[in-house]
């Protein structure tokens, strides 16, 4: 009896998914385990592995934006004419057949969801590729590899390509104006939509500091070298930041609030949020209970959710219910910016790149390297005392980091 394979819960607040990619074809053999497609929710792209091994027959295509529970395929248990024979396993691979031969003499040629949906982007139908999958069928990597056909004459109408460009030729120069169209993914449409609430649901406001970095470049200077050699892993400056903010924390709380109806919820922990870049946009993976956490737990702790990001693994649990996020646009070279919260929180810390500048030192003036730091809050909550001053003890916390180290 054929196995239903479903799109899966992801999480409670997931009500809808796109499905991504195919990993395998129409009417292969999949074993248990094999990861067949890709999921993409708002917040995450998973992959989906087979329950069981085998055939496998897909009922929608990429692209196709589903429900949670929503049936993408079915599964054929057992050993069909798609799984390999043991006796043909030591056998030379014959040359796969071309094209199934129909009553009437003429050759057809069939295509999988996948590979169906790219020829007909390219202009093309799959009589015009030579398939290398079972009894001739065109796979995904045989449309991707396909060249599209030459201009038919003008007595002929071409068949319609899906628009993917707009394109513009001046006259005068020959010169041309080629405009790409794509679809927004999931995730960035998601992006948008929690940024503009967050600027019309709350009352916010950005206020800024700045911070000598000598001291904190000197001390992981001194230290780094035993640092990794305890640790195994480096000493970078966003532990130091996270330390920072939750020893900041423990006199300004309410910067690690957030409002609940007409309440306000003031968590006794710091579950840190550590903005990430990612090829499918920016995540926010959590690091929980960073209040307890040694630099070198912290440490790792990111090392792990970043990599997870940024290999598009990451999962919804690992980046719901932060308390307070930190974002470092410092790494794409940002001197200064206005960081918008992630809301339900109330705050959010933006770092930059340092930059040497002048700087007065015992009333002389000295170069040294300056970050500007940027607090983005939420008036509702936090007022200015309350925001400055959070910000205030972070810059005087990293200007002399032996405190955070002895708790003072």
């Amino acid at each position: 009896m054929a196995i239903e394979i479903k799109v899966p819960v992801i999480g409670e607040s997931v009500t809808e998914v796109t499905l991504v990619a195919w990993h395998k074809e129409d009417g292969e053999f999949v074993e248990e385990g094999d990861i067949i497609c890709d999921i993409e929710s708002d917040k995450a792209t998973i992959e989906l592995p087979a329950e069981e091994s085998g055939t496998l027959k897909i009922t929608v295509e990429e692209g196709t934006d589903l429900p949670i529970g929503a049936v993408i395929a079915t599964l054929e248990p057992g050993e069909g004419d798609a799984a390999p024979k043991k006796e043909e396993a030591s056998k030379a691979p014959e040359a796969p057949a071309t094209a199934a031969v129909a009553d009437s003499g003429k050759t057809i040629q069939h295509a999988s969801p996948a590979a169906g949906k790219i020829l007909a982007e390219k202009g093309m139908d799959a009589s015009q590729v030579t398939g290398s999958g079972k009894d001739g069928r065109v796979t995904k990597g045989d449309a991707l590899s396909a060249s599209a056909p030459t201009q038919a004459p003008a007595s002929t109408p071409a068949r319609e390509a899906a628009p993917v460009r707009e394109a513009v030729v001046l006259s005068g120069g020959g010169i041309s104006r080629e405009v790409k169209r794509e679809g927004m993914t999931r995730l960035r449409k998601t992006i948008a939509k929690r940024l503009t609430e967050a600027k019309n649901s709350t009352a916010m406001l950005t206020t800024f500091n700045e911070v000598d970095m000598k001291p904190l470049m000197d001390m992981r200077k001194k230290y780094q070298d035993q640092f990794v050699k305890k640790h195994g892993i480096k000493l970078g400056f966003m532990s130091l930041f996270t330390k920072a903010c939750t020893i900041a924390m423990n006199n300004h709380p309410l910067v690690n609030a957030q409002i609940d109806g007409e309440d306000l919820l003031i968590p006794e922990y710091v579950d840190m949020g550590i903005a990430v870049s990612s090829a499918k946009g920016l995540v926010v993976p959590v690091v929980r209970n960073s209040e307890s956490m040694t630099l070198a737990q912290i440490e790792s702790e990111i090392a792990r959710l970043a990599g997870k990001a940024r290999d598009g693994k990451i999962t919804v649990d690992e980046m719901n219910g932060g308390t307070f996020t930190i974002t470092n646009g410092g790494v794409f070279g940002s001197m200064l910016s206005t960081p918008i919260l992630n809301i339900p929180q109330s705050a959010i810390l933006g770092m930059h790149n340092i930059v040497e500048r002048p700087w007065v030192v015992d009333g002389k003036i000295e170069v040294r390297p300056i970050m500007y730091l940027a607090l983005s809050y939420d008036h509702r909550v936090i007022d200015g005392k309350d925001s400055v001053g959070f910000l205030k003890t972070v810059k005087e916390l990293l200007e002399d980091p032996q405190r955070m180290i002895l708790d003072l």
